[in-house]
């Protein structure tokens, strides 16, 4: 078994600010920088430089800036930075590029927690002789997420297995995290245009206690694995051992979707996109369950041609499955019948009482958005992405004051932000897939 004793020292944990004032201090450098940067900015376009020259600097430098705060605080910084990364498809390309790098680094990079605390903690929950668990464990983490890191270690019986150590502290680092990010959320509009902020951080703070038990995400895990075990397209690791802050699985070797996103061919991301589809709608029925947490690296395709499916500490529970009126909606828009459609969001509480919203004018803001089921394959791309996110985010449009009229039920946030997550990574893989089939397969309501 590998043991490097005292030999890596705690080096890098003392970089990691614990004090919620550092934290704090971290977190509000990120707006006051981007305004800094964009008055030098002002500055230098006065004095005659190239206003392009001069943007894509400044957005290469809030890109790295970004990595560097959100990463090194891990927390519910990190949290934020990847679910931001999910949606920087519908950015405009001329904004994104400088961030793209930068947020798909957060979906799988973090500063390490040394061997010694790392340790401390695996004898805190797996007991003082958690060693002899293992026939190997590998110091050095093969992984690290915002709330824990992950080693490849050999179990006793033989099994190459994953231990995933939760950061110790990381339950104050996550609310005091999202609490300050809330306060920004405004500012931090800028960095994604086109993504609700403040709520997407108001759902992280509600789901945080989940994020932090592993003994549920553990739960959770079995579950799915239990209603995909066998399955010809998906593999779920079964979990070997687990504790509040460690969970021991099944350790698996594949491509990352990232970078399928990034060097995969059109065969790849295809199938990729058909995986994470399936896999999307078919789980409210399956495992009664929706995997919560949406993003390029906690998916990956193994050599087999299986999805494999990790990180399972956001889960919803779906105990009648995917809501019937889903599917409804779906059904009714791309019928045209605009009457039934506005009764239907009615009677689910999209629309207020007393509204006097239009209920063509409703249909018309729905209808681009189910064009991926109006063929039998629909390419995704971050075109039709940013063509949305510009179509229901300009103020000068007719679609931006009926979405704004609309309202958004409690119970339908969740399955709505994990829809649009998803969807956010088919739009990133530049896929094509026959998601009208899917959803008519998986989704009740849709195919009545």
């Amino acid at each position: 078994m590998t043991d490097s004793g005292n030999s890596l020292d705690d080096h890098a944990d003392a970089a990691i600010p614990r004090r919620a004032a550092a934290r704090t201090a971290k977190l509000a450098s990120l707006p006051l920088g981007i305004a800094g940067r964009a008055v030098g900015g002002w500055g230098r376009r006065l004095t005659g430089q190239d206003t392009e020259e001069v943007n894509a600097a400044l957005s290469a430098r809030a890109a790295e800036q970004l990595f560097e705060v959100l990463g090194t605080l891990k927390g519910g910084a990190m949290k934020f930075g990847q679910a931001l990364s999910v949606f920087e498809a519908a950015v405009p390309d001329e904004l994104a590029a400088p961030y793209r790098d930068a947020l798909t680094r957060l979906q799988a990079a973090a500063p390490p927690m040394s061997a010694r605390r790392t340790r401390r903690v695996l004898a805190e929950q797996l007991g003082r002789s958690w060693s002899e668990r293992f026939a190997e464990f590998d110091d050095e983490p093969a992984a690290a997420a915002s709330i824990g890191q992950v080693h490849h270690a050999v179990w006793h019986d033989g099994r190459e297995v994953a231990v995933k150590v939760q950061y110790p502290g990381a339950d104050e680092a996550l609310r005091s995290d999202l609490r300050q990010l809330q306060r920004f959320s405004r500012l931090f509009q800028a960095l994604v245009p086109g993504t609700e902020v403040k709520p997407l951080l108001a759902e992280l703070a509600d789901r945080m206690d989940e994020e932090l038990d592993y003994r549920a995400e553990a739960d959770n895990q079995r579950r799915f694995a239990k209603a995909f075990d066998g399955d010809e397209q998906v593999r779920i690791p079964k979990v070997v051992a687990s504790a509040p802050k460690v969970i021991v699985s099944e350790w698996v070797t594949g491509t990352p979707f990232s970078e399928i996103i990034s060097s995969g061919t059109v065969e790849e991301r295809n199938e990729a996109g058909r995986l994470l589809a399936e896999f999307h709608y078919s789980s409210p029925s399956r495992a009664h369950l929706l995997h919560s947490d949406p993003h390029p690296g906690n998916f990956v395709l193994l050599d087999d041609g299986r999805l494999c499916v990790i990180d399972f500490g956001a889960v919803a529970a779906l105990p009648d499955g995917a809501p019937r009126s889903l599917g409804v909606l779906m059904r009714l828009v791309l019928q045209g019948r605009s009457d039934e459609l506005f009764d239907v969001l009615r009677s689910e509480g999209f629309v207020r009482p007393g509204s006097r919203i239009d209920a063509d004018d409703v249909y018309r803001w729905l209808l681009p958005l189910t064009a991926p089921l109006t063929d039998e394959s629909f390419h995704f791309t971050r075109r039709w992405a940013q063509e949305q996110a510009v179509r229901m985010g300009d103020t000068r449009n007719q679609d931006f004051n009926t979405g704004r009229s609309l309202n958004l039920p409690p119970q339908w946030l969740l399955i709505h932000r994990v829809t649009a997550g998803a969807t956010g990574i088919l739009c990133q893989l530049d896929a094509e897939v026959a998601v009208r089939d899917i959803v008519r397969r998986w989704q009740p309501g849709f195919a009545d």
